[in-house]
């Protein structure tokens, strides 16, 4: 962009998006890894999503919250694979201004309420464990509707603000990200603008979004672990502790990447790139597997949709 941008960001109209830095021929090879994982998205989480719709037997909170999780997962990998894959294939590699801003709110829309709903999904195993007999009464369906839109509230409000401080900075620089989609960090890099405040909320979001939904997590699971521990049978530990195992991977991995990425000091921006891809793509397509490969009861209604339709056929 050269001078044309100084002390105005408005005359930034697009940016360029770099992506990873590789050979030429394996850019095609990157092109077919995307497609093929981005289909595993769409293909898992949209199956998810109408098997837990379609069957009466799962129509629990869990289910309900496990429902919402896959509609997020499929969300935010929709908002950043399709721009991702397109330009392997594209020579400039370009993103119009509007089109960064708008991936950047609702790629922090969903990641952010993800978070927040993770920590419902922990209430809820937490409940089921610890007090089975009012389970039903306190995780009415008022309740659980409460806590999702709850969680896409605050992923609004934090998409909002993130949004705004991001792109009210001005970029007389360059308008070269170093990135495969627009996100704050590698945004903040190419601003001539003073970056410390927005430096300052961006990392108090991150600790505000972060420590307080793993605080909720880590604490449920204490008294789960701990009620877990006083059944006296093994047969009857395994089964609690399995009604929350996949719960435990999930929350794992994602809340391991992203804090790597957001609450640790910037080092290799390779290395970035390959940790957000396993929280924007990797771990999207393994959430429906780890759901339905650990868990009876997804397995028994998607034998009981197949065998349906077969009989029906």
């Amino acid at each position: 962009m050269g001078e044309r941008g100084i002390n105005n960001h408005s005359e930034v109209n697009e940016f360029i998006l770099v992506g990873f830095r590789v050979r030429p021929e394996l850019q095609i090879l990157l092109f077919f890894i995307f497609l093929l994982t981005y289909s595993m998205v769409l293909l898992g989480n949209i199956g998810m999503i109408v098997l837990i719709l379609t069957a009466f037997r799962l129509n629990t909170p869990m289910y309900f919250f496990l429902g919402n999780l896959s509609f997020i997962d499929l969300s935010y990998s929709s908002v950043v694979a399709p721009k991702a894959i397109a330009n392997f294939l594209s020579e400039s590699k370009t993103i119009s201004f509007a089109g960064c801003v708008t991936q950047l709110f609702f790629f922090a829309l969903f990641i952010v309420t993800e978070g927040f709903l993770l920590a419902a999904m922990a209430y809820d195993r937490f409940i089921a464990i610890c007090s089975p007999l009012l389970y039903s009464a306190r995780m009415s369906r008022y309740l659980c509707i409460q806590l999702v839109a709850g969680s896409y509230f605050c992923g609004c409000i934090t998409a909002i603000l993130q949004a705004s401080i991001t792109f009210t900075m001005s970029f007389c620089a360059s308008n070269v990200i170093d990135f495969f989609y627009c996100d704050a960090h590698p945004i903040r890099k190419i601003s001539c603008s003073n970056i410390f405040i927005n430096k300052v909320v961006s990392y108090s979001l991150a600790g505000v979004i972060i420590l307080p939904t793993i605080i909720v997590i880590m604490v449920s699971y204490i008294y789960i672990i701990s009620t877990i521990l006083k059944i006296h049978s093994s047969e009857g530990q395994m089964k609690a502790f399995s009604t929350c195992r996949s719960h435990l991977i999930v929350m794992s991995l994602l809340y391991g990447t992203v804090s790597f990425m957001y609450l640790t000091p910037a080092s290799n921006p390779e290395l970035g790139k390959v940790v957000s891809l396993c929280y924007t793509l990797v771990i999207p397509m393994l959430n429906p597997l780890i759901y339905s490969l650990r868990n009876k009861e997804v397995k028994e209604a998607l034998k009981n949709m197949l065998w349906g339709k077969k009989a029906f056929l």
